[in-house]
């Protein structure tokens, strides 16, 4: 894979990219070039959109730049494992982070569940969609994670493929290796969802209903609680390294 260039911003945009195109900027993406980085006209950033892969544009304005003529691809177009984040949403701050690293980890869905013991019952699925983006344009990330709109538990059991494997991250199960767990289970077929549940933890009923779902997986994180943020970060790490992009 082409190496990363970190010396260059990079931007998100919505529109196709091809060499010779010319792509108009948003107000907040120009006045982060000319007013925060102080970049100019005939200056370099790269640009991707989440299909076609990453591109060199000469940014072009008077006052300051608005527009970026695609010059050349830099890096192909990827793919992201086929991992979805399924998490209890949490607050403000804490719920940013989360999303943030899950993508940084290489999920390439993002599912808010609510459970018995959510605190945070409302989810603003713009500012998620916002901290995708943020997160992709920071770390050189091509592929957006996409970001679904919060279920029940029982309607996302309902309603997910049961050919997936489900990696139940409980907080009460019996300490083991979680590498060896996942390597010595038989994964195959359509994906994996990672479940991190609330900060209370899952209630007696819906462990038993995650526990009777086929190709479950149930896995410690360790002798130590985490709150859910970490818990997402340490999760994704096991997963990756046992099953995803990290072999």
């Amino acid at each position: 894979m082409p190496k990363f260039d970190a010396r260059h911003p990079r931007l998100y945009v919505g529109a196709p990219l091809s060499a010779g195109s010319g792509i108009a900027l948003d107000r907040n993406q120009s006045n982060y070039l000319g007013n925060v980085l102080r970049l100019t006209a005939g200056d370099t950033a790269l640009v991707f959109n989440g299909q076609d892969g990453e591109w060199e544009a000469t940014l072009a304005g008077r006052k300051r730049p608005d527009r970026a003529e695609i010059v050349r691809q830099t890096r192909p177009q990827d793919r992201l494992p086929d991992i979805d984040y399924v998490f209890a949403p949490l607050k403000h701050a804490r719920l940013d982070y989360m999303v943030q690293k899950a993508v940084e980890m290489g999920a390439a869905a993002l599912r808010p569940v609510t459970t018995q013991h959510t605190q945070a019952v409302r989810v603003n699925i713009e500012r998620m969609r916002a901290n995708v983006i943020e997160a992709a344009e920071q770390c050189g990330i091509l592929s957006l994670a996409a970001v679904h709109q919060p279920l029940t538990m029982s309607r996302w059991l309902e309603s997910r493929d049961a050919d997936r494997t489900l990696v139940f991250c409980d907080e009460e199960a019996s300490l083991h290796d979680p590498i060896a767990a996942l390597t010595t289970s038989a994964v195959k077929g359509a994906g994996i969802d990672v479940l991190i549940g609330p900060e209370g933890g899952f209630s007696e009923a819906e462990r038993a209903a995650l526990l009777a779902v086929p190709k479950t997986i149930r896995l410690s994180l360790g002798p130590r609680i985490l709150r859910a943020d970490t818990a997402a970060v340490a999760a994704m790490a096991v997963v990756q390294t046992a099953l995803g992009d990290w072999r």
